[in-house]
């Protein structure tokens, strides 16, 4: 008596609850880079091994998802964790350029995921957004140089982040957007001409 076709469907292993949602975030966060809010529970499903219902199971509906994929989109830790690996036996200012460069790298990944989202029907209005991180590993790099530096280590941090941020993202940027040497060396020389006379500014 042969075995009927149901009975030899695989299933997805048993997980549990929060090994089973990130798995599931996992599957849909390229999708949804991809596609936007225009993806469906079903390519998701497909992309994660799983049935469909196994999404609802863990998930309220479409817009509990979606939120858990830009959260996921928008975790810091990636970035923390690429800083935290600059060689520090680099000169200042290289590593300042390879900071600049992952900096760059996560405002447009960002600016995607924002932009994948913005126009989601299904994201739950009002959900909180991880707060812009404070990138620890960024502020470290500018402690160990702090005796050449004017302003305290995490000043400087955060004007090398919001320089890079105002000359790469798409909405702030004129012209050309500042590569990663130019950020770096308004920040370390500003923009005024060294015949110019005074302080640079």
């Amino acid at each position: 008596m042969g075995v009927p076709p149901a009975a030899t469907r695989s299933r997805a292993a048993a997980l549990p609850v929060e090994e089973r949602r990130a798995a599931i975030v996992a599957a849909a966060l390229p999708l949804f880079l991809e596609q936007g809010d225009a993806i469906t529970t079903r390519e998701i499903a497909q992309a994660a091994g799983i049935a469909e219902g196994t999404i609802f199971r863990v998930f309220a509906d479409k817009g509990e998802l979606i939120d858990a994929v830009v959260d996921a989109a928008l975790d810091p830790a990636p970035a923390e964790a690429a800083l935290a690996a600059i060689d520090p036996a680099l000169p200042f200012e290289a590593r300042l350029v390879a900071a600049a460069d992952i900096i760059r790298a996560r405002v447009a990944h960002v600016f995607r995921v924002m932009s994948a989202a913005s126009n989601s029907p299904d994201r739950r209005p009002g959900t909180a957004r991880r707060p812009t991180p404070e990138l620890r590993e960024l502020v470290a790099i500018f402690e160990r140089e702090h005796d050449r530096l004017r302003c305290p280590p995490a000043q400087a941090a955060h004007l090398l982040r919001g320089l890079t941020f105002s000359g790469t993202h798409p909405s702030f940027v004129v012209g050309d957007p500042l590569s990663s040497e130019e950020i770096v060396s308004v920040l370390l020389d500003g923009i005024r001409r060294p015949d110019a006379g005074g302080d640079r500014c």
